[in-house]
């Protein structure tokens, strides 16, 4: 593309670059306003020394990026623990009328349920092998978003502690597929005997 008809991007990249040139160098700078007056550059006359390379800015940091969760795996998942397990009509229901033992009873059947779903499609495994209560040490550096230091939480990295709770990680997901068609909002349709 000719320098005198620049694109869009190409006019941003000089006018950012001569901005921070500008702020750089105090003779550039009255030699621009004396151009946007209308005068010519008092260096005009007479070639200008090399100009010493201004230092770029440092790159930004990368911003951090939220995804956004579609709520079809969820809604997936809340179906199959419902067909599986009853967990909806387990959770919805008014409990504070039954007896515990029939409490009981009922969460044995759902809980069954929910191990096998979980059990079918995910490979769930802990986050750290030892046994609860155990004394475990973190390094300087340990995974942050895998173990999470509670209590009297002073100073730095290594930590020494009780592991209260092994934590767990999904290591495979294995969700049928879904057709266009399905609407995953219905986790469970209604029933109507004939």
């Amino acid at each position: 593309m000719p320098e005198s008809n620049l694109s869009f991007f190409g006019r941003l990249s000089v006018a950012l670059g001569s901005f921070f040139a500008i702020l750089g160098d105090g003779e550039l700078a009255a030699n621009v306003r004396g151009l946007r007056e209308g005068g010519l550059a008092p260096a005009a006359a007479a070639p200008a020394p090399a100009a010493a390379p201004v230092a770029k800015p440092a790159p930004a940091p990368a911003p951090t990026v939220i995804k956004e969760a579609t709520p079809d795996a969820a809604l997936q998942l809340l179906g199959l623990l419902q067909r599986n397990a009853r967990f909806v009509d387990f959770v919805e229901e008014d409990i504070a009328g039954y007896a515990d033992a029939d409490i009981g009873a009922a969460a044995r059947i759902v809980h069954e349920g929910c191990r096998a779903t979980l059990r079918d499609h995910f490979a769930i495994r802990p986050v750290r092998s030892e046994s609860e209560g155990s004394r475990v040490t973190l390094p300087a550096g340990f995974d942050a978003a895998a173990v999470r230091l509670t209590g009297n939480v002073v100073g730095e990295a290594p930590f020494s502690g009780s592991l209260t709770h092994r934590g767990w990680r999904v290591e495979e997901v294995k969700l049928p597929q879904l057709v266009k068609t399905h609407d995953a909002r219905i986790i469970a349709p209604a029933e109507v005997e004939l």
